[in-house]
């Protein structure tokens, strides 16, 4: 039986400040938002999207979204100095995988994760 599922599509955090947040995130991505609307900014990022909702309240042991990088230690290097905070060191998992979880100036977690046995499919 195939999957019903199709993928991973959109990833939501919650920011209480919608233009902080959609100014933080378009110069962290490097982009500016495909949707962008009031009440919702939404990003693509490498096919999937990045939702930002002001009207989501941040759950305690909310999943957390892992975003595949190339470069773990510069990207989380990057993010520290434009305000995230580690929240949990990149660890090497094994067979060169490695992962970090840091969190936004908005109180999101923002799990980073580089693969390099991992391809997306075009």
């Amino acid at each position: 039986m195939a999957s019903p599922l199709l993928g991973l599509r959109t990833a939501i955090y919650a920011v209480p400040d919608l233009n902080r947040a959609k100014t933080w995130y378009a110069a962290f991505l490097g982009i500016a938002p495909y949707f962008d609307e009031p009440f919702y900014e939404g990003f693509n990022v490498g096919g999937y999207e990045l939702g930002l909702d002001p009207t989501v309240t941040p759950a305690l042991g909310m999943p957390i979204t892992y975003w595949g990088v190339a470069d773990l230690a510069g990207v989380c290097q990057s993010l520290v100095e434009q305000g995230t905070t580690v929240l949990e060191a990149p660890p090497h998992v094994r067979d060169g995988i490695e992962l970090a979880i840091l969190k936004d100036p908005f109180g999101n977690q923002l799990g980073l994760i580089e693969n390099p046995h991992f391809k997306a499919e075009s």
